[in-house]
């Protein structure tokens, strides 16, 4: 992994930074710049069908839609589009861009080589996860070896704005990111789904089984990110030999279990990046 010694501060980006696809994601990401101080002025958002959230943040200055004349120079271009709609929209974004411009993309499965055939060399190619929408994202990067120290630094200020970043150099590493922690949520959110049908399986009203499962995956959760202890300690200092923990841990643990099943779920996930990278 890369550690960045040169970090800068939205406010010490130079430039227009332009947003390309203000969608969940994308949104999140404006969300978080313009909480942290950046500029409205200093920010473009090209988007076809903004919301009406998106669409009110031009009374604060933040210019929607403009002509690539209208524009002007755009230092920064963040490209959020749906990866299927990239050959299409990539045409329509070009003219925004010069020689000079750094592209940040946070499209699953396009590769540096794709991103640079239609914007040049100066690109990043980042993988973020839905959290970053309340702040606690985690976001991996790779960079194109034309980016400068300074450009990377630009970008990993844009991408911090919703959580935390990690960089990797080898892009081969983006599939696997894809499939831990970019498709990650969706697997919490089964636990939580499949831990109150149990629950009600079990006897439980429906309303209390999700609560409880609810608030279980969310606390504990929690208490993974503040605790300095790893995942496996923290589930043994739940587990009291020969109690209710242990008889349901030889279930999850046992033949069949949760680790072979996660195993081929995180295969089929990247095997998945690896397809639409094609």
């Amino acid at each position: 992994m890369i550690t960045l010694s040169n970090n800068k501060a939205l406010q010490d980006i130079k430039g227009t930074i332009a947003l390309a696809g203000a969608g969940k994601m994308g949104g999140a990401m404006l969300a978080g710049w313009l909480a942290q101080g950046l500029d409205a002025g200093r920010v473009v958002v090209i988007e076809p069908q903004p919301s009406s959230e998106i669409a009110a943040l031009a009374a604060k200055g933040v210019r929607l839609n403009p002509t690539p004349q209208a524009a002007g120079a755009i230092e920064t271009l963040v490209v959020a589009v749906k990866p299927q709609s990239f050959r299409e929209a990539g045409a329509k974004l070009k003219p925004f861009t010069t020689a000079k411009t750094l592209v940040v993309s946070i499209m699953a499965g396009t590769t540096i080589a794709s991103l640079a055939t239609t914007f040049g060399d100066t690109v990043v190619r980042a993988m973020p996860n839905t959290p970053a929408s309340i702040g606690r994202g985690i976001t991996v990067a790779v960079a194109a070896k034309a980016v400068t120290p300074a450009q990377r630094a630009t970008a990993d200020a844009l991408l911090s704005a919703t959580g935390s970043v990690e960089w990797v150099e080898d892009e081969s590493l983006m599939d696997a990111v894809t499939a831990v922690s970019g498709s990650g949520p969706a697997y919490i959110f089964l636990l939580a789904e499949e831990l109150a049908r149990a629950g009600v399986e079990a006897g439980l009203p429906e309303a209390l089984a999700m609560k409880l499962a609810r608030e279980t995956v969310a606390g504990s959760g929690e208490l993974l990110h503040r605790s300095d202890l790893d995942a496996a300690t923290l589930r043994q200092n739940v587990t009291s030999p020969g109690g209710t923990t242990a008889a349901a841990l030889e279930v999850l643990m046992g033949e069949g279990g949760l680790q072979p099943l996660m195993i081929r779920a995180i295969a089929a996930a990247t095997r998945r990046s690896k397809e639409l990278a094609k």
